[in-house]
């Protein structure tokens, strides 16, 4: 009996019996505490995002299609001919160079 008595004790305000009462206090917490967030405002990744749409749209996108074209060609050139070495290349290029914007548009008209 008396075991009983200090296991009981032992659970104290986290025991079983109170996990609903504690689940509400938190979310009120959680709902009370929350601050305000606004999509769209911030402006942290801004110059990492306007570098790297630069390097694609640029010299980098350049560079990516013309090193996936040697592949294809090394590929063909090896002796196993595919339209995949040739169709992909053409799309990393389009990819590259069309992508981009129309990933950009996109997440803005979400936004």
């Amino acid at each position: 009996m008396q075991t009983m008595s200090l296991m009981k004790d032992r659970e104290g305000a986290f025991g079983r019996d109170h996990l609903p009462l504690l689940a509400a206090v938190t979310l009120l917490a959680f709902v009370l505490l929350a601050g305000p967030a606004f999509a769209g405002t911030d402006t942290t990744f801004d110059t990492a995002f306007n570098k790297f749409t630069a390097f694609l749209e640029g010299s980098g996108g350049k560079i990516i299609t013309i090193i996936s074209l040697a592949l294809g060609l090394a590929g063909m050139a090896s002796g196993r001919f595919s339209l995949g070495q040739i169709a992909l290349p053409v799309g990393v290029g389009i990819g590259v160079g069309t992508g981009v914007p129309i990933v950009t548009s996109a997440v803005t008209a979400i936004i």
